[in-house]
């Protein structure tokens, strides 16, 4: 297994030479000391100070239906300073009342050069500038506290106090050569093409580096990087009441030399296009609420949305928030049979990447195994350094989109189970609970695009998450009948104690969440689970027809006009 390797690679670099301090590391660092020793003695005085400098490579390489969209890269740099005013307890980031806080966070483009006084003279005004910020922000706080009525939620500190890390890691890089995927992508595309089913087809090639440093006052210094590789692949049908189709796949790898290749990549094209083909013909199935199959990749969105960002713990302290479970540690949640944990220390699974793997979180914490719900019985929050009144300290889940605030975040999360049957014996068992019930059929949830949930306490506390291929399961030995046209949807509470037993195969779901902290990279593992009562929902639609004409290329009479036109 890869996570054996990793382990083997890490013994391995223990043994070698330290890796130097990076320019760019001293220099911040010393900044880091100057700025201190002058603004906590200012007044009001700063307590805490961080810079966090990224340094990003970026290629993409896109096409479309045969062509060659875009190809491009990119590199830049990005500074934040945070400068907290007051206390650990009370300071300038605190909550005013009811009003939405500013998820963003100020920032600035630095020169990729290793100039250490140019870089300084950028930290210096950067760090000039989010002081008065602070101070003003401050003034704001304290004058509420005057007016604003205590809640439980604002008795929690503002910031934790957290132990300094170190660690210097090898920077890393990466080298593309965008030539041979701009061929690739013209390829992939024109297969889609092929099919007269397909309206538009889009296909991406990414690669990422990301190298982090930070430093804070708590003694922090960190640099490490990531790179990774992502291949999508996107077509776009429609049926003939007008309802869109979508199908989409992809590849995520870290080593250049992991690359699926043609074979692979023309084989889930293939794929996607029966389906599209089998999608444009499946009749809509109706409202439903009964016994329901999801499988693995179905159900790890699934307790992603109902179940993961109800346990970030920012969440918990927010007074527009829901708070679900803010008050439920210690309390069963889910079934006994099932317990979650999110380990963004785990590069692989079974072989397969896991896309919400990392070192160290967004605010320097190192990434930490977290165990939330322990056979059924909930026991902490996923954290970041925003304590809870009943959780002081982070657990490495402070996470956020360049450009963004860090707030808790999911990682992989990942869901066991102790009473487990093949898929087989599921499906049996599906097919005895809609007898049971007396239902014409059950659902049977192959594949998940997505969802999003609503958490806030001005919205229902419901979810919707959002199929893909769907299949009717009939009690009566008759085929599945796949169908399309609808939305699971439900409220978590009620929802996570329908479960009533799970497959013994885990499946991997690897995305982009976006939340308040911008749109991170997660994955969730779950085995299939079967509910003994899911409600859908007609899922939105359109009413506009597919084309009048035929595409070019699937128009006879197109093809004999050009046929006639050409030279003989």
């Amino acid at each position: 297994m890869l996570s054996a390797a990793c382990a083997c690679a890490a013994a391995e670099h223990k043994a070698k030479a330290p890796v130097a301090t990076p320019a760019l590391l001293a220099a911040m660092q010393d900044e880091l000391g100057r700025s201190m020793d002058t603004l906590s003695k200012a007044d009001p005085a700063v307590y805490f100070i961080s810079y966090t400098v990224a340094d990003r490579e970026y290629a993409e390489v896109s096409g479309s239906n045969g062509a060659l969209l875009s190809s491009t890269e990119d590199r830049g740099r990005w500074l934040e300073v945070q400068t907290r005013v007051g206390d650990y307890q009370l300071d300038d980031t605190h909550k005013l009342g009811d009003r939405p806080p500013s998820w963003t966070s100020p920032g600035t483009s630095v020169t990729l050069d290793d100039d250490i006084p140019v870089l300084r003279r950028e930290i210096w005004r950067e760090t000039d500038n989010q002081y008065r910020a602070a101070v003003e922000a401050l003034i704001k706080v304290k004058t509420s506290q005057q007016v604003q009525a205590p809640t439980p939620e604002a008795a929690a500190p503002d910031f934790s106090r957290e132990q300094p890390h170190t660690y210097i890691g090898p920077p890393v890089t990466i080298s593309v050569d965008r030539k041979p995927w701009e061929q690739r992508v013209r390829e992939y595309t024109a297969a889609f093409s092929k099919s007269p089913t397909v309206l538009n087809s889009i296909v991406t090639f990414t690669a990422l580096g990301m190298n982090q440093y930070q430093v804070n006052t708590e003694g922090t210094q960190l640099a490490f990087g990531q790179v990774h590789y992502r291949l999508e692949l996107f077509l776009q049908s429609k049926a003939p009441d007008g309802m869109d189709i979508e199908r989409y796949a992809n590849f995520d790898w870290l080593d250049p030399n992991d690359a699926p290749n043609d074979a692979t990549v023309l084989a889930s094209i293939k794929t996607l296009v029966q389906e599209a083909q089998a999608l444009d013909e499946a009749p809509l199935v109706d409202p439903y609420a009964g016994p329901a199959l999801l499988t693995g990749r179905a159900a790890a969105v699934f307790f992603h949305e109902v179940f993961g960002h109800r346990a970030e713990g920012f969440r918990q302290k927010d007074v527009n928030e829901g708070q679900t479970f803010s008050s439920k540690i210690g309390e069963q949640i889910l079934p006994s049979f099932l317990s979650i944990k999110d380990d963004p220390t785990e590069a692989a699974l079974g072989g397969q990447m896991l896309l919400g793997y990392y070192q160290y979180d967004d605010e320097g914490a190192p990434a930490e195994d977290v165990h939330l719900v322990d056979n059924g019985v909930l026991k902490t929050f996923l954290m970041s350094r925003s304590p809870l009144t009943d959780v002081q300290h982070s657990n490495g889940h402070g996470r956020r989109q360049l450009g963004y605030v860090p707030v808790a975040r999911q990682g992989n999360l990942i869901v066991s189970s102790t009473r487990t049957m093949t898929n087989d014996q599921l499906r049996q068992k599906l097919i005895e609970m809609v007898k049971a019930q007396g239902k014409p059929f059950g659902l049977l949830i192959d594949d998940i695009s997505g969802g999003f949930t609503f958490t806030g306490r001005g919205n229902p506390q419901a979810f919707q998450v959002q199929p893909l291929v769907v299949y009717k399961v009939f009690p009566d030995g008759r085929p599945d009948q796949l169908v399309r046209g609808v939305d699971i949807v439900g409220t978590p509470l009620v929802s996570l104690t329908k479960i009533v037993a799970t497959g013994d195969t885990p499946e991997i779901f690897n995305g982009y969440c976006g939340a308040e902290s911008g749109s991170v990279p997660v994955s969730a593992v779950s085995p299939a689970i079967l509910i003994s009562e899911m409600e859908v929902q007609k899922k939105e639609t359109s009413t506009d027809r597919p084309p009048i004409l035929p595409a070019p290329a699937h128009d006879p009479e197109a093809a004999q006009t050009e046929t006639e036109r050409a030279p003989k």
